[in-house]
């Protein structure tokens, strides 16, 4: 396997950051345009959840390409990348509906990728040293 991928531990912890990216990616995907959910609009933190959630994917995404580019092969990153992209609707669609389209899924959404983002800079990922 060391000729494939050396550092497994940080294969494995990019492979789940780029899950919760990927799984992200469908559940802002539905939370946007604003100006077509009302049921977002209608509810006290829906906005706000939303361009939250929107703010840390992309903190997510930007962190976990930094921490794949420094701590994998590239090779790694776009096989790990494009599988967990390919796979994500798949997990999208086990979730039930209420997670999916709601204030909830975006709060869970938010509590995963916070989560993501918080193990790859413990892992030593991310911008600042």
């Amino acid at each position: 396997m060391d000729m494939i991928e050396p550092n497994l531990a940080a294969l494995a912890l990019f492979a789940i950051a780029a899950t919760v990216a990927g799984l992200g990616f469908y559940v802002l995907a539905g939370a946007f345009p604003l100006a077509t959910r009302d049921d977002l609009r209608a509810h006290p933190a829906g906005v706000p959840l939303a361009l939250v959630n929107a703010a840390a994917f992309l903190a997510l995404v930007a962190f976990g390409l930094t921490y794949g580019v420094e701590h994998l092969r590239w090779t790694s990153v776009v096989i790990v990348s494009g599988l967990a992209f390919l796979f994500a609707p798949a997990a999208f669609h086990v979730w039930p509906q209420r997670w999916r389209d709601g204030a909830a899924g975006l709060a869970i959404m938010l509590g995963l990728t916070m989560a993501a983002v918080a193990a790859l800079h413990a892992a030593g990922g991310g911008f600042a040293a």
